[in-house]
């Protein structure tokens, strides 16, 4: 029943989700209310923090058609958090449509009368009586077009706050506290809380407000909508609806919806998203004629294939082209939290919770902490019994002791170190939106790295071009900055085949069309508005040559006429990064025919031109090129047909364009390294950890690149592995080769790590992803170079990386990795642009060398938190042990004690602490990654035995002394003080809580010590941070306190006469420890398995004389068989 009942949500998305229906019970509310009651509203407490528990215990199980409550569990890495959604009911479907009805949903008008939904995350999801689910429809119901980040009031943040579990136990504290006339400690605790809560909810109001003001910038806009009969007709954006054809203005716009151009050419500035600050054009989308036909005539419009048509909500549209009487025109295809932006936006309201081994441990230690508090919870109720203590006392004093175990600091103390590594990393330019992730930055031990902008120069340099003719290559030249090649196709292609425009007079776009075209010397000329006017269709933009670079002889023909020699750019088609190229089609001033120039990835535009015009030596010369790390681009020509007109070509599909073309050349650019990257990335592999380059460009220059800056030694060995996906009835394969021709030294027969890398591009990788799953396990432990993958292939890259237990860094320019850079445990953003949004860090820096600080710091803060956990909890152990010790005499601690303790010393301590800065190098040892480990451990409990002993002898060594008086209720032993001495005073007031004896005094002292020995012991500096010398707050602090004891002890002043003399050497701590530790233990991260594995494994790595076949087993995903080729 409950598996039948069971639907899924968002199959196979990001946010997929299962849901269980539920109906409201009346007996279950009643017993439920009856129990709030009963418990004083803990209960509900207890409900409101477990939301599955409050739906189980007031609903009873139903289908989800008929139910009223749902409970979702969404599912992230194995994980579940439950919400607990009430169904609404519309009042009517009519609310829904104030235009005409899609026919598909006519019948929901009387079958349904009410619709049935309910809001996750900023999105609704419809009940469909078709596929018996909830979906969400947004075809038939949009909704306001609106992304609302709505700023919750004070008040709401501040019950949200105040309701959490700490909190409570906090108000629980101080009420018992109260209780107890421990009014000045009360009074402290409440005085941290409202700082705290303060402060919590300053932050989170910030944040709200932030994210409000940068989402409402577009978010209410007047917008002109074409309606019937062409009727403009202005709106508010809200009210827009996909479906609505919208005018883009000339003066341009910030997109407050997704639309698709249907008519015009926009250029638009999308880093909002991207991080691009590169304008991108954006062109119509195409609209074939009734005799064209292909897959794409009459295929449906999709945001990812055709987003070079698509302009996104929250992109600047800087300025229009468009036909004369036909403006630029827009059809909304998504609105409100459906666009882009939304998207964008949803992922920073609802993040994926962070999972990190560190903050699993800390509720499991605290759990230990509840189980001993529970322990002296007994303890303390027994032993007052046996003493005949008033009841109420005895519920105090035992109530106490949780409050003692449990610190109400340690929140607080925690996120100190978070803190000052946040800022410490502002200091140096690096920002972060997600301060949790710094502590999960200092286990990172691989990081991913585009290479251009980020280890490489943004910018290229021509370095220079190889012309072919009659299917051969001329001899490299510098420049086609030449007299005799004005006139040439090769340079007509290169000042034609680009994307780039004028803005405010000033050429701009993509660097590699600006250097290509700023190497042609030539001059392009845009038509102005009044220009177009005057025009029935859209004026080209035109390119000539200057003048100096025509001949002076006068042109025999009007044809030839070089005083008029210009070229006029008729349509683009944009670079597309899944189809590797770009291509136009131009009109030289004067001629009918029309030309089509392509350039693109060398291995694509030369698979698209007729095989005679390809060199023979094609190939080699490209390897040439690539293995010195030169960035290659081919090009192409194509004479067009005479019966192919302007408004023709306007409509064309891109593949009728680009096919039996001329392959023209190619344009070698020189893309050099960055100075800082090669000893980052030195410094990266002494710390052992892995550098992967993740790329879009060619596999060749980006091994070669990988050579260069250090990436892979010149030694190793590099193995391609190209798969071809199944065809003809053939198994997927994988075929084996070197990189480069190694010598015939047996290099692969020594099985270090070091000694072979893989390397794919991304086509092999999607193949290997989809057919052999088990191989891409091991590919991935020694991939090094990832070359031509896409954005969603970086992303699926990450997470094969973490799903073989890699801690992964991503460092990209924010361009294409915003997938992956959210997808990563710490993902590092070089874009100082709003897409850094999507980045749980940006650097201001726009080098790499922003990583090995990003590490260190994340090192330093998580030894930090570890060193304040550890502390916190000996703290209240000490505390602990001091208090049930005391209990045994009737006696306890004294309100100012507690206070002195808690706040003189742990809050002074624990600041101080956590400020020692990162280690000046990265070391290759990395911080444990949990506090459930053997060192950890052995350090806690051994510090808990020694202070256990000490406190014993000494409270068992006091009441041996000649002078121990034991304490009566009208005598002050400490002060030697009888009743007549303080007759003016009520005895039972002065002292009636046992506090001023001998025992108290001595335990009091011993544990000041034992606090602030702890605090030295456990206050680590070097590998990973500082030493605690060089903390000279925590210094002046310890000494400080170390003095003030010392000398209030030693000194005769009141109600001192004797001092207890409690020096603990720790000296042979640490050699114990080192002892005691085993330093070698098994691997417990699945990539250390493989390795293992791997290294007995005489078949691997695959030899290049082996092709890799895959065998499909339907039960168990899939194998592969490894053959030798003859």
């Amino acid at each position: 029943m409950e598996k039948e009942d069971l639907k899924v949500l968002n199959k196979g998305e990001e946010e997929e989700m299962e849901l269980q229906g539920y109906r409201l019970c009346r007996w279950r509310l009643a017993l439920v209310g009856l129990g709030v009651l009963c418990t004083g509203g803990f209960l509900l407490l207890l409900l409101y923090w477990m939301p599955e528990w409050c739906v189980k215990s007031t609903c009873t199980r139903t289908t989800a058609r008929d139910a009223e409550v749902v409970l979702l569990r969404s599912t992230v890495g194995g994980q579940y958090s439950c919400i607990a959604s009430l169904i609404k009911y519309s009042k009517s479907v009519k609310e829904y449509f104030k235009t005409t009805l899609c026919l598909t949903f006519v019948h929901l008008l009387f079958c349904s009368p009410q619709i049935r939904y309910f809001t996750f995350h900023s999105t609704k999801y419809y009940w469909n009586d078709e596929v018996q689910n909830f979906e969400v429809l947004t075809r038939l119901f949009f909704g306001v077009n609106e992304i609302a980040v709505k700023v919750p009031s004070v008040f709401k943040l501040l019950i949200k706050e105040v309701l959490n579990p700490f909190y409570i136990f906090q108000l629980f504290s101080v009420i018992l506290w109260s209780a107890d006339e421990y009014y000045y400690y009360a009074v402290a605790i409440v005085f941290m809380s409202v700082i705290s809560i303060a402060t919590s909810l300053y932050t989170i109001k910030k944040q709200y407000v932030m994210l409000h003001d940068m989402v409402a910038a577009h978010s209410i806009v007047r917008v002109s909508v074409c309606r019937a009969n062409n009727d403009i007709e202005e709106i508010l954006s809200t009210d827009l609806v996909p479906g609505d054809v919208i005018v883009i203005p000339s003066n341009g716009t910030i997109m407050p919806c997704d639309a698709v151009l249907v008519s015009g050419t926009c250029i638009v500035n999308e880093s909002m998203l991207t991080g691009e600050s590169v304008p991108v054009t954006k062109t119509n989308l195409p609209n074939p004629g009734p005799g064209e036909r292909g897959e794409e005539a009459y295929s449906a419009y999709n945001t990812e294939e055709h987003k070079r048509h698509t302009l996104f909500c929250g992109t600047d549209v800087i300025q229009t082209r468009f036909y004369t009487g036909e403006l630029v025109k827009a059809v909304v295809v998504r609105t409100g939290f459906s666009t882009a932006k939304g998207q964008l936006v949803r992922s920073i309201l609802y993040p994926k919770p962070t999972d990190f081994k560190l903050y699993r441990d800390a509720y499991l230690f605290l759990l230990c902490l509840v189980a001993v508090a529970g322990i002296g919870f007994v303890y303390s109720i027994v032993l007052s019994i046996m003493n005949k203590v008033p009841a109420k006392t005895i519920i105090i004093e035992s109530l106490d002791i949780i409050t003692i175990t449990v610190p109400p600091a340690l929140p607080a103390a925690m996120t100190a170190g978070i803190v000052y590594a946040q800022r410490r990393l502002k200091r140096i330019g690096i920002f972060c939106i997600s301060p949790q992730r710094i502590n999960i930055c200092g286990q990172i031990n691989l990081v991913c790295f585009d290479k251009t902008g980020t280890l490489t120069e943004d910018g290229l340099d021509l370095w220079g071009v190889q012309r072919v003719e009659n299917g051969s290559f001329h001899l490299s030249e510098e420049n086609a900055y030449k007299e005799n090649l004005v006139k040439s196709q090769f340079v007509a292609c290169m000042a034609t085949c680009h994307s780039l425009t004028k803005i405010e007079g000033q050429l701009s776009g993509d660097p590699l069309d600006l250097k290509m075209f700023e190497a042609t010397g030539w001059i392009l000329e845009e038509a102005t508005e009044e220009e177009t006017s005057l025009h029935n269709r859209i004026m080209p933009t035109v390119v000539r040559p200057p003048k100096q670079l025509l001949p002076p002889e006068p042109a025999v023909s009007p044809e030839q006429d070089m005083s008029a020699y210009e070229i006029g750019i008729v349509r683009q088609f944009p670079f597309s990064s899944a189809l590797q190229r770009m291509s136009v089609v131009a009109r030289l001033l004067g001629e009918k025919r029309m030309d089509a120039y392509m350039k693109g990835a060398p291995e694509v535009v030369a698979s698209l031109c007729k095989k005679e015009t390809v060199p023979e030596n094609f190939a080699e010369v490209l390897e040439g090129y690539t293995k010195q790390g030169f960035r290659v681009i081919a090009l192409a020509h194509r004479r067009l047909e005479s019966k192919l007109t302007w408004h023709k070509v306007q409509n064309i599909n891109r593949d009728h364009i680009e096919a039996n073309m001329e392959f023209l050349g190619l344009i070698i650019m020189q893309n050099k390294l960055k100075p800082e990257t090669p000893g980052v990335l030195q410094d990266l592999h002494r710390a052992n950890i892995r550098t992967v380059m993740v790329t879009g460009d060619n596999m060749l220059t980006a091994i070669s690149v990988a050579r260069d800056c250090g990436m892979i030694p010149p030694q190793d060995t590099v193995i391609i592995a190209d798969a071809i996906p199944p065809h003809d009835g053939q198994a997927a394969k994988i075929t084996w080769r070197y990189a480069d021709k190694p010598t015939k030294t047996s290099r692969l027969e020594p099985k270090t790590q070091e000694l072979y890398h893989f390397a794919m591009n991304g086509k092999s990788f999607a193949v290997i992803a989809e057919h052999f799953p088990d191989m891409l396990q091991k590919l991935v432990l020694h991939g090094t170079v990832f070359a031509r993958m896409a954005p969603d292939q970086k992303t699926q890259l990450i997470e094969a990386l973490q799903g073989v237990d890699y801690f992964v860094g991503m460092c990209g320019d924010g361009a294409n990795d915003c997938g992956a850079l959210k997808r990563a445990h710490g993902g590092i953003s070089l874009s100082e642009l709003e897409a850094s949004v999507a980045s749980p860090f940006t650097s201001r820096t726009p080098n790499i060398s922003c990583v090995p600080s990003l590490i260190r710091e994340g090192r330093a803060a998580l030894i930090t938190s570890f060193c304040v956990f550890k502390f916190m909890a000996l703290y209240s152990i000490i505390q602990y042990i001091s208090v049930t010790l005391l209990y045994s005499i009737l006696s306890n601690l004294g309100d100012f004690q507690f206070l002195f303790i808690d706040i003189a010393i742990i809050l002074l301590i624990v600041f101080t602490m956590s400020l020692n800065p990162a280690w000046k190098e990265l070391v290759s040892r990395r911080p444990p990654s949990g506090l459930i480990s053997g060192p950890l451990l052995f350090s806690v409990l051994t510090q808990i035995l020694i202070c256990l002993g000490f406190q014993t002898i000494t409270f068992l060594w006091v009441r041996q002394q000649p002078w121990y008086t034991v304490w009566m209720p009208l005598t002050d032993v400490c002060n030697l003080t009888s009743h007549i001495n303080v007759s003016d005073h009520n005895d039972t007031e002065i002292d009636d809580h046992n506090i001023q004896n001998f025992e108290n005094t001595s335990l009091f002292y011993v544990s000041c010590f034992q606090y602030l020995i702890v605090a030295i012991v456990f206050s680590k500096g070097k590998p990973f941070r500082q030493p605690s010398y060089k903390n000279w707050p925590f210094v002046v602090s310890a000494v400080s306190l170390y003095i003030f004891l010392l000398f209030i002890m030693f000194h005769p002043i009141e109600s001192i006469d004797e001092f207890l003399e409690g020096v603990i050497d720790l000296r042979g701590y640490k050699c114990l420890s080192r002892l005691c530790c085993p330093r070698k233990m098994m691997p417990k991260a699945r990539y250390m398995h493989l390795a293992q594995e791997l290294s007995v494994d005489p078949d691997w790595p695959p030899k290049p004389t082996t092709t890799t076949e895959a065998k499909p087993r339907p039960e168990n995903g899939s194998t592969y068989q490894i053959m030798i080729n003859s």
